[in-house]
């Protein structure tokens, strides 16, 4: 029992110790780099349905442009279209991935912080469990004691 104590003791420090580093490095918020700021504005504009009914309504204009009109710069296969799409998909991706794996990364620590805080509040229910238990030992004990003082009173009254 004393080498639970002792577990839960080393355990409870290490937790604290933890805690303590996650908490220093959360309250600084590092400067998010140029790129970083890009990837982030990126990834919000790109993912949003802003995006999709611009990008839509400038596809719909450059086909109705090329196939309407007399000047024709990029005819009815539309290569120069696809060139620029896939230009944009070459682009884009991996700037998205970037921001992805930034907030992934922020994430990951945010959930490990989490895991230590569950950790620590099971190490204090445990510490509170033991408490409790030690608490109803102790009464039953004296309630025993008690017990056995009544017990002893009844036989010396009968004796009388």
């Amino acid at each position: 029992m004393v080498q639970d104590f002792d577990d839960l003791r080393t355990l409870e420090a290490s937790v604290e110790k933890s805690l303590r580093e996650e908490k220093e490095q959360v309250e600084v918020e590092p400067k998010l780099t140029f790129g970083q700021l890009v990837a982030d504005k990126v990834a919000t504009f790109g993912g949003s349905w802003a995006f999709i009914g611009l990008f839509g309504l400038a596809l719909a204009i450059w086909i109705a442009y090329n196939a309407i009109s007399g000047a024709r710069f990029d005819p009815f296969p539309f290569i120069l279209l696809n060139l620029l799409l896939s230009c944009l998909a070459a682009i884009q991706a991996p700037v998205i991935m970037m921001s992805q794996n930034r907030h992934e990364a922020r994430d990951r620590s945010r959930d490990e912080s989490d895991y230590q805080t569950n950790l620590k509040a099971e190490i204090e229910i445990r510490v509170l469990h033991e408490k409790v238990d030690h608490l109803l030992s102790r009464q039953m004990r004296r309630l025993m004691e008690v017990q056995e003082i009544q017990i002893e009173m009844l036989r010396e009254l009968r004796r009388d």
